[in-house]
C-alpha cells in the first residue's frame, strides 16, 4: 500500500514555478529545487519523477492559475479596454518585479521549447491562449465600433502578441516605464476608430 504524501502538492508546486521561473530551467537544479520546495531528493523523484517532469507540472499551475486568472479578469472588461488592460497589466507587472524575471511562459519559449517537444506544445498552447484573449475582444470591438476595422482581427491579434512577448523580454533587459509604454502606444493607435471628414 503507498503512503500518503506528506507534503501540499499544491505549495510545492507553486515553490518550483517560483524557482524556474527565477533561474530558468538550466540554471535551476534538481537539488536547488527540492529544497525551495522543502522536498527531499528522494521525495522529489517520488512525487514528480525528474525536473522535466516538474517543469511541465510547474508551467500547467502557472498556465491555470496567473495566465488564467489575468486572463478571466480582463475578459469583464469592454474590448477595447480589454486590450490595452492587457498591455497595461504587462506594464505594471514587469515594473512591480524587482528580479526581471519576465513572464515564465515566455522565458520557457526563449529557454527550452527547442529541446523538447512537449514543452513547445505546451508553450504554444499558453501564447496561443493569449492570442485567442486578443482576437475575442479585437473581433467584439470591431463589431461594435470601438476599434478599428481597418486591419484583419486575426493580423491584429499576432501583433499584440508579438508586442506582449517584445514587452517582456525587453522588461528582463531594461524594466522602465517610459520604454515599454512606448512598444505598447503604436500598437494601441492601430485600434482608434476612423473619425469621419468634417462636412464642409
Amino acid at each position: 500500500m503507498a503512503r500518503p504524501r506528506e507534503f501540499d502538492e499544491g505549495v510545492a508546486l507553486q515553490a518550483a514555478v517560483d524557482g524556474f521561473w527565477s533561474q530558468g530551467y538550466g540554471a535551476a537544479s534538481t537539488r536547488d529545487l527540492a529544497a525551495r520546495m522543502g522536498l527531499t531528493t528522494a521525495s522529489f523523484y517520488n512525487a514528480f519523477g525528474d525536473k522535466r517532469g516538474l517543469f511541465m507540472k510547474a508551467l500547467d499551475q502557472y498556465l491555470s492559475g496567473t495566465l488564467s486568472q489575468r486572463i478571466a479578469r480582463l475578459d469583464r472588461l469592454p474590448p477595447r479596454q480589454a486590450v490595452s488592460g492587457y498591455l497595461a497589466d504587462v506594464v505594471e507587472r514587469s515594473l512591480g518585479d524587482p528580479q526581471r524575471r519576465g513572464c515564465m511562459l515566455i522565458n520557457a519559449a526563449l529557454d527550452v521549447t527547442a529541446q523538447d517537444p512537449d514543452i513547445r506544445e505546451e508553450v504554444a498552447g499558453g501564447l496561443g491562449e493569449i492570442r485567442a484573449f486578443f482576437l475575442r475582444h479585437l473581433r467584439a470591438g470591431q463589431a461594435d465600433g470601438t476599434i478599428s476595422p481597418a486591419q484583419p482581427a486575426e493580423d491584429l491579434s499576432q501583433l499584440f502578441l508579438s508586442v506582449v512577448v517584445a514587452m517582456r523580454v525587453m522588461a528582463r533587459l531594461h524594466a522602465d516605464r517610459d520604454q515599454l509604454e512606448s512598444m505598447a502606444r503604436p500598437a494601441l493607435a492601430l485600434l482608434d476608430p476612423c473619425e469621419p471628414p468634417p462636412i464642409p
